[in-house]
């Protein structure tokens, strides 16, 4: 008994190596990249061909400043402030950015609400109460 699970043991430790190696290799050599005919077409970064709908290039303040303004009109501005905190704690070469981007969020809160003190009811001291000059600003 002892001898033939012995063998058995050792006849997988031999074969699934092998098999799974093999199956490993059938799996990769069937996806669409691998393929050389002429359905599968690779497009490299450098291409010029390829259209987006996003504009290339944006900078990282930019898209976060647009996310914010954004949830600012799905939610409220304090969701946002929160969110512009985290970011910048997150990726600190957003913290340049963090005063112009709190600024916009001010002026978008009085543009939600209509009036300033609605909107600096919302005020945090994100960014050295940049928020709340945005505020100011757009009165």
């Amino acid at each position: 008994m002892n001898s033939a699970a012995r063998r058995i043991g050792r006849t997988l430790a031999l074969v699934l190596p092998v098999v799974l190696v093999l199956s490993g290799t059938l799996a990769v050599t069937r996806v669409p990249w691998a393929s050389p005919t002429s359905e599968s077409q690779m497009l490299t970064a450098s291409s010029g061909t390829a259209t987006s709908h996003q504009p290339q290039n944006r900078a990282p303040q930019d898209v976060l400043r647009d996310q914010l303004l954004a949830e600012l009109q799905e939610k409220d501005p304090g969701t946002a402030l929160t969110h512009l905190q985290e970011a910048t704690t997150k990726r600190p070469s957003l913290a340049k950015h963090c005063a112009s981007i709190a600024r916009a969020l001010g002026r978008a809160a009085v543009q939600k609400y209509g009036v300033a003190h609605r909107a600096q009811a919302f005020s945090r001291p994100v960014c050295d109460t940049s928020f709340a000059s945005g505020v100011a600003a757009a009165q």
